[in-house]
């Protein structure tokens, strides 16, 4: 286990401490004025990675990756394509697979997206506003949406969770998420022309998927009437709330995982942002507590802290719709971050009951911390602060409500 990172008290400026005394809470700590909201002792352990589906590179065994290659070879030879070359390059939890292949003095990217499970016309129209906004996306070198093939430009080989896995000292990290806000800030100054609404509908949607596979299946917990009843008041409050926040493009994954670390100045600056296919037009605070709740690293609430109000400064800067007190937006931000981590609960346990992929379950006790960590400040989500009690068999902690 590396280092537990620890709040650096010079991170701290007075106008960061006078909002956050103005919340009017306080806590002793090493840095006392920021972090106020370390209620709940999160740490930074070591983070297990998502072990990858093995990618055979044999014809014979995928008929669909020869068809891949048949398509490289018939591209232009002014690509430059080395088509012996290609391996892969990563996978996820959908049925896309990514390859990387030498061409040239660099490399590329191949996107495999079978239909009728993927379709590539939404990155392809989501690439196009996110370049329009000034944002480092991958180039489209070729297409061919009816067979779900991509050609990409390389935006490097380190994603931002790699980095934190390999170790990496603080002032790298902080340069790195600023300009992680930087660039969400201008994301979220993109048109939506296009994009489905993440409304209060689909928001409330999303939330079964908690009960129906963390509760039900994962814990084996058949909810009685009067608890379902409680828990759909929690959902109802939280969906109508979060649907009213004002309307940006949402990437829907901004997080270490979908964030290139491009150290290469061929890959463009920091940061290069993928897997944006699923982007809709939703709640303005969405991408940020993907960001700063990431199910695969847990920071420290005044980290987690330090980044919402940089990031909420960085918005008001650019006359983006947040609240003009941050304690208000702070709630609409936490609100925000403890759906959609309800919402992934339901997902990651329905990645291994239904699809055979355990790896995410090492990422279920970090997702279950940040639930803890907003549902213990509200009075209002005292009836999901029990039921997660009863899933955990553990007994009530004492912490700052509001």
């Amino acid at each position: 286990m590396r280092p537990e990172r620890r709040w650096s008290p010079a991170r701290c400026n007075p106008r960061r401490a006078g909002i956050i005394d103005k919340l009017g809470v306080s806590a002793a700590s090493d840095c006392p004025a920021c972090a106020l909201f370390r209620t709940t002792g999160l740490s930074r352990p070591s983070n297990a990675p998502i072990p990858h589906r093995s990618l055979s590179l044999s014809p014979t065994a995928d008929s669909r990756l020869e068809a891949l290659r048949l398509w490289l070879r018939g591209l232009p030879s002014s690509l430059g394509l080395q088509t012996e070359t290609l391996r892969p390059a990563s996978s996820d939890a959908s049925f896309r697979r990514y390859f990387r292949l030498d061409a040239g003095a660099g490399s590329v990217i191949v996107m495999d997206a079978p239909p009728p499970h993927e379709d590539t016309r939404p990155f392809l129209h989501v690439a196009g506003l996110l370049r329009d906004a000034g944002l480092n996306v991958p180039a489209i070198l070729a297409e061919d949406p009816p067979r779900g093939f991509l050609l990409l430009s390389d935006l490097g080989p380190h994603t931002y969770y790699q980095r934190i896995q390999d170790g990496l000292d603080d002032a790298t990290l902080q340069t790195l998420y600023r300009q992680a806000l930087a660039a969400l800030v201008r994301m979220q100054q993109a048109s939506v022309s296009g994009l489905a609404a993440y409304d209060s509908a689909r928001l409330m949607a999303e939330l079964e998927l908690f009960p129906e596979w963390y509760v039900a299946r994962h814990h084996g917990l058949a909810l009685d009437t009067d608890a379902r009843a409680a828990l759909q008041g929690v959902f109802q409050l939280l969906s109508t709330a979060n649907g009213s926040q004002p309307t940006v493009l949402v990437h829907r994954d901004f997080h270490s995982p979908n964030l290139m670390a491009c150290e290469d100045p061929r890959h463009g600056p920091n940061p290069g942002i993928i897997d944006f296919q699923d982007a809709l037009a939703g709640p303005i605070t969405y991408d940020l507590a993907s960001l700063v709740t990431d199910a695969r690293t847990t920071w420290e609430e005044a980290q987690q802290l330090d980044w919402a109000i940089r990031y909420w400064e960085m918005a008001r800067a650019a006359s983006l719709p947040v609240a003009a007190d941050f304690a208000d937006f702070h709630r609409a931000y936490e609100w925000m971050g403890l759906q959609r981590n309800l919402r992934i609960l339901g997902v990651f346990a329905r990645l291994h009951h239904r699809d055979g992929k355990p790896g995410y379950l090492a990422h279920i006790p970090r997702v279950n911390g940040y639930v803890r960590q907003v549902a213990s400040r509200y009075g209002v989500f005292a009836p999901l602060l029990r039921l997660l009690d009863r899933l955990d068999d553990s007994q009530p902690t004492v912490g700052y409500t509001f």
